[in-house]
């Protein structure tokens, strides 16, 4: 029945996320105090080096290392080491894999098809799916995968010491190699208490285990290369390979400071010590607080050390008894006066273990060059392989790992500092709560230092472009080079320019980003929209006037502003969704300079229709208080007694009319109102959108363009949800949008049924289960320049536009027209994502309503 909610499918994950809105062109002109922003956590970063979200105007930007560089707080660890660390965002090589069950069923459902006869090498299990627990898994085969693929293929990359790392690792035992890639899964720069990690199918004897990874191993003298990282003085600390190494380090040889001890303890251990301590604290960072300073007093020195029968907590393991011995700190006047709670602290916690650093960075640079990104979890790890041995369906086409993603071994290092130095810049502007002026140098200066080496690249990719690059080629191997970040620290400079006033030079730099035509052609438009606003509005008054009076001046670079929109307009690379503000400043530059009416631009076509508001009465349920922990009820704020009030945003309770008054989301309830006057529809959420996207642009998808199809198991080219897949398609997809803008979608929409329908063919956005009569009449009530519209803004920004589509798409067959309903409820309000949505979509000429849902009746139950 197609009236039934179908939720988005599963395979496309942007739903959610936040994505910016277009920046106005009403820039901020002084050093406003922003509101704060709250820090994020680091267990919810969004994509690291290669985000899906890079094209957002000043949006905010990928974190690298967010996970990796901080002491872990024992408090947050969780207690089932083999969960995995949750992720806001996918690897673009993951999102292009199927949809998999990847969760420790189905991890157990695999590996529960034992080998039938011993010997097999990890390839051989990767064929016939065979593990034997406590002799191979698929985490240690995932890794192997990833370590031999990118050796076999780029081991150019790496220098004799690096490989002489990775034979130690290969030399490794089944268990070592087990415990270090569950230890590189997880928040990998964090103290892990050995104790507690509890891998007791896989790993028979952890602590020999422990013992291989903090063994010390020499390596040969490491190929001296030339480090190039404008905006880093050198090279974070630990992360270069010396003489020698370990894959681990122990607590008892690294922890020294109470600081570092102190965050191994969980709060109620905390609070155990502090008592001991005789000190207080409302919470845990107080009570650090009060413990440091009363470590710094002299009646500290005379308390004994502690052994770990004397805590609550024994720790069992074959270490020496003696903790005062294992930490190798003294008790004599004049030592380390911290050394007596580090000892108490180490009686709790038992021996601790991390991953070592220089280690850990050279693994995650491999892991960096065979996923393409620099984020990866547990999920993303067994993701490829899970796709590898599923029963499922795929498309057709030509696969092409590129060998030559970074042509030389100082590329990449370039790459990686550069991304480093993007992160120094972020954390300034976007992570650091209000800038300051001090912040906003510090982001200039690293600009400065940048800007020559961007230079020198942007010439050296464009000879590329001239003369190695065949059309489309370079376009998705160009987001690998250090350049491709450079951009982006450039373009936020340009920002910070504009903050310091210094408007001339932004001018400058906006038409050298403007011209080079290969790095973030998702900003174009949001660059023409800077540079006419500072043509309008400054340059006059801070560029030659050649003779010319203040008037004539104000109105000579108001010709320039407006020759400035008539190119983004032109330029094919400036996205859909920045026209129509680039139109309403044509329009008003037009009148200002007094061009006659019949040479004015005429954008009545595309002129925007306020959405209709609808009010639907009907019934909310809300639900009675229940009493929280202190025997309180909970409250959300406001109402009236016993009954809770929803939050802004929040999901409220309705009942649906036409369901025998069951309950339901708001979403259900005014789709029955719409049901009830003749229309059909789906609550899809832009899953009707998606599904016809991928109907109608099937084989353009999977059209051969080199270093996109990197697995036989991928739904989409890895481009897709990148600013690099239109223009490295741009023939093919605007004949796509003839042929949908002449009538020919249905036709195209049953052809790719027929062919796909019955191997349910695994395609992004596309989801089987709506019925095929449905989409065609869907396609019929469209016009084919709506439909070929809203197919242009998926083709330029599939990744960001997957969110903020309205929540119901509607049709009425009898009336040929289609139209998506905005639903909000009282404690709603429309967000910038949706607005932009509603302003492409009655640009298009398709119908919006919002429809505000009203409570006539508030029933509490």
């Amino acid at each position: 029945m197609v009236l039934n909610v179908q939720s988005p499918a599963s395979h496309n994950q942007m739903l959610g996320q936040r994505i910016a809105h277009p920046p106005s062109t009403k820039f901020d002109e002084d050093f406003e105090i922003p509101v704060a922003k709250r820090l994020r956590r680091s267990d919810s970063t969004e994509s690291l080096a290669l985000p899906q979200q890079e094209d957002e105007s000043y949006g905010s930007s990928p974190r690298p290392d967010a996970r990796r560089n901080e002491v872990g707080d024992s408090e947050a660890e969780s207690e089932d080491e083999d969960e995995g660390i949750p992720r806001a965002s996918q690897t673009e090589l993951e999102s292009a894999l199927p949809p998999v069950k990847t969760d420790k069923e189905a991890i157990a459902e695999y590996e529960a098809t034992r080998a039938a006869e011993a010997g097999l090498d990890f390839k051989d299990r990767l064929g016939q799916r065979k593990w034997v627990q406590g002799k191979s898994s698929i985490y240690v085969d995932a890794f192997f995968l990833a370590l031999e693929t990118v050796l076999d293929e780029e081991s150019h990359l790496f220098d004799e010491a690096e490989k002489a790392v990775f034979q130690k690792w290969r030399d490794m035992s089944y268990e070592g190699q087990y415990l270090y890639v569950r230890l590189f899964l997880r928040k990998t720069a964090a103290w892990h208490r050995i104790g507690r990690l509890k891998y007791y199918g896989d790993i028979a004897d952890l602590n020999a285990a422990v013992d291989e990874l903090l063994q010390e191993h020499s390596l040969p003298a490491a190929s001296a290369t030339e480090r190039i990282a404008p905006g880093e003085a050198e090279p974070p600390k630990d992360t270069m390979l010396e003489a020698s190494f370990t894959f681990a380090d122990g607590s008892t040889d690294h922890i020294d400071s109470l600081e570092e001890a102190s965050s191994l303890l969980l709060l109620e251990e905390l609070k155990v010590l502090a008592k001991e301590a005789k000190v207080l604290g409302k919470n845990k960072r107080e009570l650090l607080k009060a413990l440091r300073k009363t470590s710094q007093k002299q009646s500290g020195l005379g308390w004994s050390g502690l052994k770990r029968s004397d805590t609550e907590e024994s720790f069992q393991s074959e270490q020496p008894e003696d903790c005062n011995e294992d930490t190798g700190l003294s008790d004599g006047v004049g030592t380390n006066r911290d050394s007596h709670f580090i000892r108490k602290i180490f009686a709790v916690t038992g021996p601790c273990i991390r991953l070592s650093s220089a280690a850990l960075k050279l693994f995650e640079r491999v892991h960096l060059v065979f996923y393409r990104s620099t984020e990866w979890t547990e999920k993303s790890l067994t993701t490829i392989i899970l796709a590898r041995i599923s029963r499922r369906n795929f498309p057709e086409y030509i696969v092409s790992r590129s060998n030559n993603i970074f042509p030389s071994r100082s590329t990449l290092l370039e790459f990686e500092a550069s991304i480093r130095t993007q992160f120094a810049v972020d954390t300034i502007l976007e992570f650091n709560g209000t800038v300051t002026k001090d912040g906003l140098q510090k982001v200039k200066d690293v600009f400065e230092e940048v800007y020559p080496r961007w230079l020198s690249i942007l010439a050296e990719e464009q000879r590329k472009e001239d003369r190695v690059y065949e059309s489309g080629e370079g376009a998705y191997l160009r987001r690998f080079s250090p350049a491709w970040v450079y951009t982006r620290i450039v373009h936020k400079g340009t920002s910070v320019l504009g903050r310091f006033k210094e408007h001339k030079r932004e001018h400058q730099m906006l038409c050298e980003l403007l011209d080079q035509h290969l790095f973030h052609a998702a900003r174009r438009g949001s660059w023409y929209q800077r540079k006419a606003l500072l043509e309008e509005h400054y340059m006059h008054a801070l560029s030659p006037d050649d003779g010319r009076d203040e008037e004539a001046q104000k109105k000579y670079w108001k010709r320039i502003a407006l020759r400035t929109c008539e190119d983004g307009l032109q330029d094919r690379n400036c996205h859909l969704i920045y026209h129509h503000d680039l139109q309403k400043r044509i329009s008003k530059l037009e009148r200002q300079l007094n061009v006659p009416k019949r040479l004015q631009h005429d954008f009545g076509h595309v002129r925007l229709a306020k959405p209709v508001e609808r009010y639907v009465e009907g019934t909310r349920v809300e639900k009675e208080r229940t009493p929280s922990r202190n025997g309180r009820r909970s409250s959300t704020g406001g109402g009236e007694a016993g009954m809770t009030t929803p939050r802004r945003g929040g999901k409220t309770i309705w009942l649906d009319p036409l369901e025998d008054n069951g309950e339901c989301s708001v979403e259900a309830m005014c789709l029955s109102f719409y049901r009830s006057d003749g229309w059909k529809g789906y609550h899809s959420e832009g899953g009707i959108i998606r599904t016809l996207f991928g109907y109608l642009f099937y084989d353009v998808l999977f059209t051969y363009i080199p270093n996109v199809f990197q697995t036989a198991f991928q739904t989409c080219p890895l481009d897709l949800h990148t600013d690099a897949f239109y223009p490295s398609r741009f023939s093919e997809i605007n004949a796509r949008l003839n042929e949908i803008s002449n009538g020919a979608g249905v036709e195209i929409l049953k052809r790719v049924h027929e062919q796909e329908k019955e191997r349910q063919t695994c395609v992004v956005g596309i989801d089987w289960g709506f019925e095929i009569e449905d989409l065609v009449e869907i396609v019929e009530c469209f016009e084919g320049e709506a439909l070929s519209t809203i197919c242009k803004v998926m083709a330029q920004e599939y990744g960001q536009r997957g969110g903020g589509i309205p929540d119901l798409f509607l049709w009425d067959k009898r009336r040929g027209e289609c139209m998506f309903a905005e639903v909000k409820s009282e404690n709603d309000r429309l967000s910038d994502t949706q607005r932009l949505w509603i302003d492409v979509l009655s640009g298009a000429g398709v119908k919006v309503e919002l429809c505000n849902a009203v409570a006539k009746e508030v029933i509490v139950r």
